[in-house]
């Protein structure tokens, strides 16, 4: 890795691994949704092997770099606009997101029927694994045709360095997270609607229209910063009961 140690080199591979985190934050968000379906004690275990999965994912994608360049290549052409292979990825990603939101929505929304409780708490590890490493794969392929867009392809050690120093950082950061989201519901339903927000934004990416990020990442922080005003709001004006009224007698 002595290509990282001229100047040049750190300059790209900080940028680009502040890049990889902002890009990997959907992610982060996704992972503490899902996780938070497993039991206490098996959803740490899920989140490593969830961002552990991205890592993988990326490093693979990055030495098969000759082919994610490929991708962007028409395949065909609906109504006169060119359809690529990535194109097809991130509508498949955008429609799964949207559905996968819009499912855990209505589950916290409605109340669960009698004796339906039980069997909806918990879900498959298993599967939740298989739900992360599907959006893994198309969180990847746009954070690594991003990364090639940044750095030379022949730098593809920069880029590999880049993202094990992202997933490490989310690493530290998606516990905090998660425990965040499971302790306060209104910021999970927040989160849910940003996953809307995200698998939305992948569709009109993959039919073509270019929606810049900068516009989605400052709607989600502003109205993250709203919500925190409110829980704020409440802890401090939460009733205080310095003793307890009881019935008088009859």
């Amino acid at each position: 890795m002595s290509e990282l140690f001229s100047l040049e080199s750190l300059i790209a591979f900080v940028t680009l691994t502040v890049l990889e985190v902002v890009l990997g934050i959907d992610n982060i968000v996704f992972i503490a949704i899902l996780s938070g379906k497993l039991p206490r004690e098996r959803q740490a275990a899920a989140r490593q092997a969830g961002l552990a999965a991205a890592m993988i994912t990326r490093i693979v994608l990055l030495l098969a770099i000759t082919w994610i360049m490929q991708l962007d290549q028409a395949l065909f052409a609906v109504l006169g606009q060119d359809v690529s292979g990535r194109d097809l990825i991130l509508i498949a990603g955008g429609l799964f997101l949207l559905a996968k939101a819009t499912y855990e929505i209505h589950d916290k929304l409605e109340a669960p029927k009698p004796g339906e409780g039980a069997r909806r708490a918990v879900a498959s590890f298993a599967g939740v694994i298989v739900q992360i490493m599907l959006v893994d794969l198309v969180f990847s392929i746009d954070s690594v045709v991003t990364a090639v867009g940044m750095v030379p392809p022949d730098k593809v050690g920069i880029m590999i360095a880049a993202v094990v120093a992202a997933v490490v950082v989310m690493l530290i950061f998606a516990g905090p997270v998660s425990g965040f989201i499971e302790r306060h519901p209104t910021i999970r339903m927040l989160a849910l609607s940003f996953l809307l927000l995200i698998g939305f934004t992948l569709v009109m990416e993959g039919c073509g229209a270019h929606v810049s990020k900068g516009y989605i990442y400052f709607a989600m922080g502003f109205s993250l910063f709203v919500e925190l005003l409110n829980l704020r709001m409440r802890r401090l004006h939460r009733p205080v009961h310095l003793y307890e009224v009881k019935a008088p007698a009859t």
